[in-house]
């Protein structure tokens, strides 16, 4: 049964202009996507510029995830009170501004703070292209467009892989990461110029927000208390954080120095994983826009097929996996950004459209717990080890059976509320007056 194609009332029609003014947000989180992952194809020039080991190497990451999942909610409800282009304007102006003093940093502590004031920028950015997406599109169109946006940031990765790679060993430090950030400067004009929270005649109804504190409080208890919202960020938790990982940091240290790799072919296996994504993202969007009932065995598989190829190559006995392995590896890592874009799919129908950003910002922490918990992790064991990357990528499979097994407890009791509510929402329809 295809739930999500039902039509609501009050749905906006979507149109060309929908899709022009959405654009202008997706562009916007495609260029904090290019610097959020820029660090993953410098990882080795940042030891060498700021003099670090693999632990030092990872705060980096780990400094930047931190402030995005911790910013999260305060994102949410930000955008719950204030709309999506005030939040989306702050964001552009903070990660700009971090990418600029990135470049310029010459200093381990100042490159640190660079990266945290980019890492509270980039949070700003997702769930606001969400917030715009369910503003400016009708509700059967949730999942497709969730997947289309999520597949933009991966073309950004993309750009990290194949364009800033090379411009860092021909330009240079500094000229590479100072330049990208006149794209931040470019998005941002354009959004204050033509971007709009909704289309006209579609105004969301007024909410009165009493009490600062009490209302802060209620938000985020509604929200968690739904099952739907909860089982969403376990799944968000178990699917993201093993491309996150790779792609973030350790991919390309891990393909070079443990698998013997050239840092060409080491990025061009980055860049399987990134068109991966944007290919099962597409897939992905058709099935759920068409069967709500696939989201759960889509994000199941997932997690089952990375947790294999991660032991595959984890586990073989020569000293560098076969390269066709390798390549496997990163074309399955492809799916996971798509799966964790389930989650929200989970939280989306189980809260009222006032209560949409702070539900999506609760889903989006769980990715990004698990990524830094594994950046972390991985940093720790290979300076442990003397470097066994093969070792301290078994860390993935610790935080992917807590996740699973969050997953498989709520999974009845989420699908058991969602069925309610559409059984309400029937009964309301015939209950409305011609």
């Amino acid at each position: 049964m295809n739930q999500g194609a039902a039509a609501l009332p009050g749905d906006p029609p979507g149109g060309r202009r929908a899709v022009a003014v959405w654009s202008l947000g997706v562009g916007v989180y495609f260029v904090a996507i290019i610097f959020r992952t820029s660090l993953g194809v410098a990882g080795i020039d940042a030891a060498e510029r700021f003099h670090i080991n693999a632990s030092a190497l990872s705060t980096f990451s780990i400094l930047q995830l931190l402030v995005y999942a911790g910013m999260q909610i305060p994102v949410g409800l930000m955008i719950d009170r204030l709309g999506t282009k005030k939040v989306l304007a702050l964001g552009a102006v903070l990660f700009t501004t971090g990418q600029l003093a990135f470049a310029l940093s010459h200093a381990y502590g100042t490159a640190l703070a660079s990266r945290a004031l980019l890492g509270c920028g980039d949070a700003m950015t997702f769930i606001s292209v969400l917030r715009l997406g369910a503003r400016w599109f009708p509700a059967r169109r949730g999942p497709m467009i969730a997947q289309v946006a999520a597949l933009f940031g991966m073309a950004g990765n993309l750009v990290s892989t194949m364009v800033l790679a090379r411009l860092l060993h021909g330009a240079g430090w500094t000229a590479t990461f100072g330049g990208s950030a006149a794209a931040g400067v470019l998005v941002l004009v354009l959004m204050l110029l033509f971007l709009k929270d909704h289309p006209e005649g579609h105004e969301p109804p007024a909410a009165a927000h009493p009490g600062g504190k009490g209302f802060v409080r209620r938000q985020i208890v509604r929200a968690w208390r739904e099952p739907g919202t909860r089982l969403g960020m376990w799944v968000h938790f178990t699917t993201q954080f093993p491309a996150m990982v790779f792609l973030l940091l350790w991919g390309m240290p891990f393909l070079v120095e443990a698998e013997g790799l050239a840092r060409e072919t080491a990025g061009l296996l980055l860049t399987v994983v990134v068109l991966s994504s944007m290919a099962v993202g597409l897939v992905y969007g058709q099935i759920i826009a068409r069967h709500h009932a696939a989201r759960l065995p889509l994000a199941l598989g997932t997690a089952g097929a990375t947790a294999l190829l991660w032991a595959a190559v984890a586990g073989w006995p020569g000293a560098h996996a076969p390269m066709w392995l390798l390549v496997t590896e990163c074309a399955v890592l492809g799916a996971c950004g798509p799966a964790s874009m389930i989650g929200f799919d989970f939280a989306r129908p189980a809260n009222p459209p006032e209560r949409q950003g702070t539900a999506s910002g609760i889903v989006n922490m769980g990715g990004f717990i698990a990524s830094i918990t594994t950046l972390l992790a991985v940093g720790v064991l290979l300076d442990a080890t003397g470097n066994d990357y093969r070792l301290a990528f078994c860390s993935v499979f610790a935080l992917e059976a807590l996740g699973l097994s969050q997953i498989l407890r709520l999974r009845t009791r989420a699908q058991r509320r969602e069925q309610e509510r559409v059984v309400a929402s029937r009964v309301e329809t015939v209950h409305v007056p011609a």
